[in-house]
């Protein structure tokens, strides 16, 4: 089944590589998407594909990187449209 996730993430999630790690994560589980830095300091993403892969994806966004300090994920779900074709950090 595939699915849609739009996750906004709160903490320090900028200048510690979190887009950049978010699509090593999103390309090893085959998500398709994007990512981009947010001006109040937050990281959001827009993930599709797989359900279980999405999971494993929004999953991680609860850690992130090694030097994150995730304090909050939200998360709302989506039906899932097929609009992208791979995954891209957006600026």
């Amino acid at each position: 089944m595939q699915t849609r996730a739009t996750v906004t993430v709160r903490g320090l999630v900028q200048g510690v590589a979190f887009r950049h790690h978010t699509r090593e994560t999103a390309l090893r589980h085959h998500v398709t998407g994007w990512v981009r830095n947010l001006p109040t300091g937050e990281v959001q993403g827009c993930f599709e594909g797989d359900e279980a892969a999405v999971e494993k994806l929004v999953e991680w966004c609860h850690r992130g990187p090694s030097r994150a300090m995730v304090e909050q994920v939200i998360i709302e779900r989506c039906d899932y449209r097929g609009e992208f074709a791979s995954f891209e950090i957006r600026y």
